[in-house]
């Protein structure tokens, strides 16, 4: 019997390639008319999206190692500031472009995080992940003590990327960023690599039997991840003006592990959905009970302790289990593009 081939439109091919379904793009398109949009045309609220698609990009790269090879990275907003001090010390100390000096900032990063990976990543569960977080801290401590580099509690100052008061120009560019993460991400799961990753993720010994590399597969994967954080870091330093060791904080580091958890982990792209409601909450808790500093932190902890009883696959299972199986058609296409409605 004959089994005649579905064929694929261009439109899906080109939304299979940049790892979207139609409902992904919809979102993407709705982020990118927001800021046209009253309210979220003032320039605080564009500063609320701007950190909502800042998390969402790290959580993105964050759940590349732990959602994936199963290593939470205690350390990764470190890196990310190691990634920021590079850009901003080359465009302040040598004159860099800051486009070239977030570049280098991810470059620095990956060495780094290469360094580290050879290290821990002979280790296994949690003696890895605080290994990667007390380089973490060393890392803060040395950005706090070379006050003649850093400038330490001080701040250093940088140029921003551009002569402009307006946020929006930040705002569109780290949406192409973080849609660059992305799919950088989804690529590289789809390849030989991705699926070694998978494996190691979810049975190491079985994996080696399989004859795959554990210790070459996890470094690889840790590497691209420091360096996507480098890069975060980088355009963090042009964006803000000012660097300080406190965004190298542990603190800063569980933020993204709360997102990337609560939105699903492995799935990549359930943090950069959950970022947005999640930090915009945040960030109206923080302004109307600002005399109550920390509280941030116990709500993270709470909604991680509620998404790991109920839905330890995060908002990512939740969304696949009443949502993704419907048996609509059009809206199975909608929800899981061309591909995924083949299966």
């Amino acid at each position: 019997m004959d089994k005649t081939i579905p064929t694929v439109n261009p439109f899906d091919k080109l939304l299979n390639l940049m790892c979207f379904t139609p409902l992904g793009l919809l979102s993407l398109l709705v982020l990118l008319v927001l800021p046209m949009v009253p309210p979220f045309n003032q320039e605080y609220l564009i500063r609320w999206l701007i950190s909502a698609a800042f998390i969402a990009s790290l959580a993105i790269a964050f759940d590349f190692t732990a959602g994936l090879i199963n290593i939470v990275n205690f350390g990764y907003c470190a890196i990310m500031g190691l990634g920021g001090y590079t850009s901003a010390i080359l465009a302040e100390r040598f004159g860099l472009t800051p486009w070239l000096g977030i570049l280098a900032g991810g470059v620095v990063a990956g060495v780094l995080g290469l360094a580290i990976g050879m290290i821990t990543l002979r280790l296994r569960g949690i003696f890895a992940a605080c290994l990667a977080w007390f380089f973490g801290l060393a890392l803060m401590g040395l950005a706090t003590k070379m006050v003649w580099l850093t400038r330490g509690p001080m701040g250093m100052r940088v140029d921003r990327l551009f002569e402009t008061q307006s946020n929006v120009p930040y705002y569109y560019l780290l949406l192409i960023i973080m849609v660059a993460i992305y799919i950088i991400c989804k690529w590289v799961t789809r390849t030989r690599m991705g699926l070694a990753f998978k494996a190691i993720g979810q049975n190491m010994e079985a994996a080696r039997t399989s004859g795959i590399n554990p210790v070459f597969y996890r470094v690889s994967n840790f590497v691209l991840s420091c360096a996507l954080g480098g890069v975060l870091g980088g355009f963090y330093a042009h964006y803000y003006g000012i660097l300080t060791p406190d965004m190298m904080h542990t603190s800063k580091t569980v933020e993204v592990l709360a997102v990337a958890y609560i939105g699903g982990r492995g799935s990549l792209w359930g943090g950069a959905v959950i970022a947005f409601p999640f930090i915009f909450a945040m960030e109206l808790i923080r302004s109307s009970l600002s005399n109550l500093p920390g509280l941030n932190l116990l709500l993270y902890g709470l909604l991680l302790i509620v998404v790991m009883i109920y839905y330890p696959g995060g908002f990512a299972q939740f969304f696949d289990t009443y949502f993704r199986k419907t048996k609509n058609k059009m809206m199975h296409y909608f929800l899981n593009g061309a591909y995924g409605s083949a299966k």
